[in-house]
């Protein structure tokens, strides 16, 4: 795959991540406004049947019943009594022709709480009135018999905020609506009466009621605030279902994004594998050739020595090549169950000795220095697995570094740790995690000044996690540290 279709992939991929975030946005946002105005209309409906239940319960207990009792279970003094109700009845019919042209019939005097009387102009008679309060003592006079009544209810021109308060938390609970509210009565457009007003705030919501109780002069008022946690509560399933989608659907892309680019880095892994091995393969190949083609062809076979350094050439060309089969077919059987380890207890500290006295052999304008305690560390490791994993490390110095490599050795109760630095620039933070993938090598465009397969680090990363350790790279203070740690038992 090309750079420019990966870009490709990876622009699509991108905006159909946002397009979905957006989408899911859009859609929550949505299901919040309608879940907020359903939280508003049960408010609104809490009110109404909070002032209806008010209003029928202030109806109930205001109802007065005026029971008309026989005129001679009544005592009064008739002389004084019959003056005083015949000239209420004149006054009375009087002011009532003049105002409806209407003749009054007689009229009905309350005397106290409980009693009055009712004066008839046809009987001239007076009788009895005995003043009932209450619905309910209403209703159980219905049940006498020879009972006439009159029922009145007197609507109050205020509120009772305490009743009314009373009666919006029981409507509240009963939709679990646990909320603070305030309330203004207004009167001819002035406020008049006020509960807790204290708690309102510029957040709050209002709402006023929608019933047929109140006068037009008369206005209630109920402030509440936006209960976000309540509304959130009734959208949380949305929300959820919208989060998994989109985790669901973001996940996947970026999954599919991972694939993309690794089989892109394979791709150019094999590119580079391959150009690798063929430049390391043709080198000994054809010094090979050589050789043989000069004993062939120049008649060098009559020349002992001649004979004998090409023979020389060839097979130490031939063991390079062997070396380097060797190292592609260990790395294909690391992740298998074929390598079997043969740990026997080694001293590390006399190990670690042999492997950098040779290569302190082999170069001639770098130092190796070597630290190690004075106290032997024997452990059990696989010798030789084990020793080509520290000169895989070594050789990486030995390669990038550019003076001075220093090995040490210490111990930590249960483990110990090599520590394999070198002054190298090459590598970054950029490959710090790459450096141990197969076939993986610090790229330099389309060239490599070090030859090299790239899996030296990878080999010795994998048997080291064989013998139950952990390889890390530190890049601090301009060095590269490769930090070994193994179980001594």
């Amino acid at each position: 795959m090309n750079q420019k279709k990966y870009n490709w992939i990876l622009y699509l991929i991108s905006i159909t991540i946002l397009i979905t975030l957006v989408v899911q946005v859009y859609w929550n946002y949505k299901n919040y406004l309608l879940n907020k105005q359903n939280f508003t209309n049960a408010v609104q409906i809490s009110l109404d049947n909070a002032l209806e239940n008010y209003y029928a319960d202030l109806a109930e207990s205001n109802q007065l019943t005026f029971v008309n009792v026989k005129s001679d279970t009544f005592n009064l003094k008739n002389t004084h009594s019959q003056k005083s109700a015949d000239s209420i009845f004149i006054n009375l019919q009087n002011e009532y022709k003049t105002k409806f042209n209407k003749n009054v019939k007689g009229y009905t005097q309350i005397l106290d709480s409980a009693n009055g009387f009712t004066f008839l102009d046809s009987s001239k008679k007076i009788t009895r009135v005995k003043v009932v309060r209450g619905k309910q003592a209403s209703d159980s006079i219905k049940l006498l018999k020879n009972i006439t009544s009159i029922y009145v209810s007197i609507q109050n021109d205020t509120l009772d905020f305490s009743k009314l308060n009373s009666l919006i938390t029981k409507e509240f609970q009963r939709k679990n609506f646990n909320i603070p509210f305030a309330l203004k009565y207004f009167k001819n457009d002035s406020l008049f009466n006020t509960y807790n007003q204290k708690i309102v705030t510029s957040k709050y919501l209002t709402t006023t009621p929608k019933t047929r109780f109140l006068k037009g002069n008369k206005k209630l008022e109920l402030a509440y605030p936006n209960a976000i946690k309540i509304i959130l509560k009734q959208s949380s399933l949305g929300i959820l279902l919208s989060l998994l989608l989109s985790i669901a659907i973001i996940s996947s892309l970026f999954y599919l994004l991972k694939i993309i680019k690794h089989q892109k880095q394979l791709a150019e892994v094999k590119n580079d594998l391959i150009s690798n091995i063929t430049h390391e393969f043709k080198t000994p190949i054809s010094t090979i050739s050589v050789a043989l083609e000069s004993i062939k062809d120049f008649n060098v076979i009559d020349d002992k020595e001649k004979t004998k350094n090409y023979l020389e050439i060839s097979s130490h060309q031939l063991t390079k090549l062997h070396i380097m089969v060797e190292k592609l077919l260990e790395t294909a059987t690391l992740n298998s169950e074929n390598l079997n380890l043969m740990k026997e207890e080694v001293n590390i500290s006399n190990l670690l000795q042999i492997i950098v006295d040779k290569h302190r052999m082999q170069i001639r304008n770098k130092t190796i220095n070597y630290n190690s305690p004075k106290k032997e560390i024997l452990a059990k490791v696989d010798t030789f697995h084990f020793e080509n994993s520290i000169n895989n490390v070594i050789d990486n110095a030995i390669k990038y570094g550019e003076g001075e490599i220093s090995v040490e050795l210490t111990q930590h109760k249960k483990i110990f740790e090599i520590l394999i630095s070198d002054n190298g620039t090459t590598l970054t933070n950029a490959h710090k995690d790459k450096i141990f993938e197969q076939f993986y090598r610090v790229p330099k465009g389309n060239t490599h000044d070090i030859k090299g397969f790239g899996i030296g680090l990878y080999y010795t990363k994998k048997i080291i996690e064989k013998h139950k350790g952990s390889i890390h790279l530190d890049l601090k203070n301009k060095l590269t540290i490769f930090k070994i740690s193994l179980p001594i038992g």
